[in-house]
């Protein structure tokens, strides 16, 4: 267990000189909007070591110059939270990145693996998933702690060596690009407070209910961070949906919600949300967000998507391929409906190549399904 800055350090050039290392964290975030960092694990081939982020005096500057260190491939298995706290306390986004759920997924390992099972299906090892969650907070960690915590980044380099024989093997390593460079953008990371309406189900009729909506979400997002508290713990979903049917103009009116606490509209929460309504209030209507509306697709465009389901449950047979890699069932519908105007990533680069393709002549009518020997075969049609 590495507890001091120096002692980091020198691990850090160590695992510098690797072409790649793994890393994992562990943390909490139950009663914290911005998760806790309680501990960092790191393996390369000749060494293995946990950092205690929570050690008196430690500073993580040797970790964060090594995530940036471009020579070293980082290895993480469901990377996106990790690499959120990293980018959370550094500013910045491990560089490069490998993500072996993603590579999983590449390679037909199915819909977002966990680790112990790819470990299991990649490896030898087995991993105790009992310490998963315990309080990594408190210290000392014991040794059970410690075990599961190594394993997270030991197992982790074989499965990688796995994954990357099986991709080079079938040259798939490029259609990962995509998904790293997701990532690897630090806008995955920065989202804004006014985005957070989006988050919500939209629980309203009418464009001044979603104007409430909009600037009581992005208040709350606002107080969730500045304070470190759950959103929940600022206002609950269903208080908000209320306020924007509701919208209260007063105090009385405030305090006659069911979804708020006797007191409430007493408080400076309760008057940031009054003075939040007021200002969707005075939007001009002419100037009122529209209602998002499902389109009105076609008829027949059912029927087309459920053909478009069955010619990528084929795919995925024959290419070994995640579904949820090529294509999700939005993207469906919007193929069947639009064709090749329908902008979706399934129209480009190796999800054309494989599937893409294939939908359109299925939709122009070039192709047909018939079921014959037990299965369904796609056929041309002349």
């Amino acid at each position: 267990m590495i507890t001091t800055t120096s002692a980091l350090a020198e691990a850090c050039r160590e695992l510098a000189k690797a072409d790649f290392i793994t890393i994992d964290t562990e943390f909490i975030r139950e009663t914290t909007f911005w998760p806790e960092l309680c501990l960092v694990q790191m393996a390369s081939d000749d060494l293995a070591v946990l950092v205690d982020p929570l050690a008196p005096r430690i500073s993580l500057e040797p970790f964060f110059e090594l995530m940036q260190n471009e020579g070293v491939l980082k290895v993480f298995h469901a990377a996106r939270q990790d690499v959120e706290i990293i980018h959370k306390l550094s500013g910045k986004v491990p560089v490069p990145l490998f993500d072996t759920q993603v590579a999983a997924m590449v390679c037909g390992f199915g819909d977002s693996i966990a680790y112990d099972q790819l470990v299991a299906r990649t490896t030898s090892g087995r991993i105790d998933k009992t310490s998963r969650f315990t309080d990594w907070r408190r210290r000392p960690l014991t040794e059970q702690q410690l075990e599961y915590a190594l394993a997270d980044v030991t197992f982790l380099r074989d499965a990688y060596r796995a994954l990357k024989a099986q991709l080079d093997k079938a040259g798939r390593a490029h259609w990962l690009t995509e998904e790293m460079a997701v990532l690897s953008d630090p806008q995955t990371y920065d989202l804004h407070p006014d985005d957070a309406w989006t988050r919500l189900k939209l629980r309203v009729r009418k464009p001044i209910e979603l104007q409430i909506l909009k600037e009581i979400a992005a208040w709350r997002e606002r107080e969730a961070r500045d304070s470190d508290k759950p959103r929940g713990r600022i206002l609950k979903d269903d208080a908000i949906y209320e306020i924007a049917q509701q919208q209260p103009k007063d105090e009385q009116a405030l305090s006659r919600l069911r979804t708020v606490s006797k007191g409430f509209e007493r408080s400076a929460a309760g008057k940031a949300i009054l003075a939040a309504v007021a200002r969707a209030l005075a939007v001009p209507k002419s100037e009122l967000p529209a209602i998002p509306r499902p389109p009105q697709v076609p008829e027949g465009t059912a029927a087309a998507v459920e053909f478009l389901r069955v010619l990528l449950k084929i795919v995925v047979e024959e290419e070994g391929v995640a579904a949820k890699m090529i294509a999700s069932g939005d993207d469906l519908e919007k193929l069947a409906w639009k064709g090749e105007t329908a902008g979706v990533p399934a129209l480009s680069g190796w999800r054309r190549e494989i599937f893409g393709d294939r939908a359109l002549e299925l939709l122009t009518g070039r192709t047909g399904l018939v079921y014959r020997n037990r299965r369904v075969e796609v056929v041309p049609i002349a």
